[in-house]
């Protein structure tokens, strides 16, 4: 294990924040992976799995087994990590100008497209490789004006020669699923699989540019931009959900970096026996299709379903009661599919969303992600 050290864009005179990134394999062996966790800082279950999955990773290195490159940022956000507020946490947002850390990635494309025009030719790798160093060259020379652009850009350009991006995330209170293009299902069935996801939702485009989307989403781009030349799509990202926020116990982590680990088995980056392989949970639906509940008034929030049960249309999910009157208003299912993530707080103003759930027909355009 290799381990580097990255200064960050100082907030301020005597204060620094470090990133912190661990590299298994031979530098430069193919298939890379590069996995990330707490990008959102208060999402804590996917930074103690990567501890876990660091520890796995020393060990089967240490017998010659990592026969590609794994790249591993088991705490992908310093900055949010140390805001607080009144005495809690607030990781998901910058508390200096409200942007949401996993949102705003640069959109390299269109940039990397004007400096590739006339440079690829028939040679599918050789094209692969000047894609990655376009890439990389336009992420590198983007200005960052704040410590929190100064990460995200940190962030991507670690992730950008990646053959697989695994983003680690978790919700309020949720059951295990996973974001990723439609193009890339077949990559995460897997991973998907052995995590027991279920959800699986997908989107060619979910809406202000995440982390995972920012590093594959240039390839899609970039392969309709030069049709004529031999271009494959070469970095496949998702964003993987580890249940709920509470969810952080040794045996929790422990499985889910052994899942983590036999998929990198299954991709190759790790050498070993196929692991067994389980069914999978649930089939692939469109983020378009996912309903959010949403709080039409405000009230006590009183839940009626939960996390991973499958719900039909007109079930009732929660009921939101007036503290003042007693007035019960219920909020019922449109959709048919999983309740896979609801809210934590039991006070809901209106507009708040409260559950998720998974449809399989398209329902809603525009921005697909919360907030």
């Amino acid at each position: 294990m290799r381990t580097d050290t990255i200064a960050l864009m100082s907030p301020a005179p005597g204060t620094r924040h470090d990133l912190v990134v661990h590299r298994f394999g031979r530098p430069g062996a193919r298939p890379l992976v590069y996995v990330q966790a707490g990008l959102h800082a208060d999402e804590l279950p996917g930074p103690l799995a990567l501890q876990v999955l660091r520890s796995r990773l020393a060990e089967v290195e240490a017998r010659g087994m990592v026969s590609g490159e794994v790249v591993l940022v088991p705490l992908a956000n310093p900055v949010g990590l140390a805001q607080r507020v009144l005495g809690s946490g607030v990781g998901r947002f910058d508390l200096a100008d409200g942007g949401n850390f996993n949102r705003g990635f640069p959109a390299l494309a269109d940039e990397a497209a004007a400096m590739l025009d006339g440079r690829l030719g028939g040679d599918a790798a050789a094209n692969v490789a000047a894609v990655r160093a376009a890439l990389d060259e336009v992420a590198a020379r983007r200005g960052a004006a704040t410590p929190a652009e100064d990460l995200k850009r940190t962030l991507l350009r670690l992730a950008l020669p990646a053959d697989m991006v695994i983003d680690v995330h978790c919700d309020s209170e949720a059951v295990v699923h996973l974001y990723t293009l439609p193009a890339s299902v077949a990559a995460f069935a897997p991973l998907a699989a052995l995590a027991g996801a279920r959800a699986v939702l997908t989107a060619v485009e979910s809406g202000d540019e995440p982390f995972d989307e920012a590093c594959s989403t240039p390839w899609r781009r970039l392969a309709a931009r030069f049709p004529g030349v031999p271009l494959p799509v070469s970095c496949d990202a998702c964003t993987l959900e580890l249940r709920g926020e509470r969810d952080v116990s040794d045996d929790l982590a422990a499985a889910d970096a052994a899942a983590i680990l036999d998929a990198l088995v299954l991709r190759g980056a790790v050498a070993g026996p196929a692991p067994q392989m389980p069914a999978a949970a649930c089939a692939p639906t469109p983020l378009a299709g996912s309903e959010p509940v949403t709080a039409p008034v405000a009230g006590i929030v009183v839940f009626r379903r939960g996390p991973g049960d499958v719900v039909s249309p007109g079930d009732v999910i929660a009921e939101l009661v007036d503290p003042v009157d007693g007035t019960r208003t219920p909020l019922a299912s449109r959709t048919a599919g999983v309740l896979y993530a609801r809210a934590s707080a039991r006070f809901a103003h209106p507009g708040r969303r409260l559950a998720k759930i998974a449809g399989a027909e398209p329902r809603r355009t525009g921005k697909l992600l919360s907030p």
